[in-house]
């Protein structure tokens, strides 16, 4: 939690890790209960490796003096899969449209200095089939490329399932295409 303090305004900012809209309504509900009697309770959020669904609300505030402010500071620090709220409580003196901006930028900045940050990567899954004279070529790509195993089958022909960053794949999937007899599976799946 963050809280900032300006001209009697009081401004608690709380950030919260989130995957799903309904987990944003869920917080922002259980927040909007809790401080009930607060003045204004605004938010933004960002979902997505690919950073595209967000949303910012200024709760009454005057527009885009709330909710952009927030998302602002989820956006410098790159920052995805993230909710932040933002309870005012009015202290009589009117900060301004650049006094709003600055206070609510100052309790989300808040908020994130206190929270831990989790750094995450965008996985891809690769499956392929060999015969068992090339294991020790592929057992060579896997520890040089070091990409987590996730399966590995010795039936009728060897298989193996290896996850890696997505970035990373390329260079995976071209190093065991050099590996003869090596077949791919059709179907690549996403970790």
């Amino acid at each position: 939690m963050g809280e900032y303090s300006e001209k009697r305004s009081k401004f608690l900012a709380f950030a919260h890790p989130v995957q799903t809209t309904e987990e944003v309504k869920e917080w922002v509900g259980h927040y909007q209960k809790k401080y009930y009697d607060a003045r204004h309770c605004c938010y933004a959020y960002m979902l997505g490796a690919a950073r595209k669904e967000f949303r910012a609300n200024d709760n009454g505030e005057p527009s885009g003096t709330a909710g952009k402010p927030i998302l602002g500071q989820i956006n410098s620090n790159e920052l995805t899969d993230i909710l932040i709220v933002v309870i005012r409580y009015f202290g009589g003196i009117k900060l301004g449209t650049s006094g709003l901006i600055q206070a609510y930028k100052a309790a989300a900045a808040a908020a994130l200095s206190e929270a831990c940050v989790v750094e995450r990567t965008v996985d891809e899954d690769v499956t392929f089939y060999f015969e068992y004279p090339f294991m020790n070529a592929v057992m060579r790509v896997v520890k040089d490329e070091n990409p987590a195993i996730v399966r590995q089958g010795y039936e009728n022909d060897c298989s193996m399932t290896l996850r890696i960053r997505k970035g990373l794949m390329d260079r995976l999937k071209q190093k065991l295409e050099k590996i003869e007899t090596l077949r791919f599976a059709e179907d690549t799946d996403e970790g």
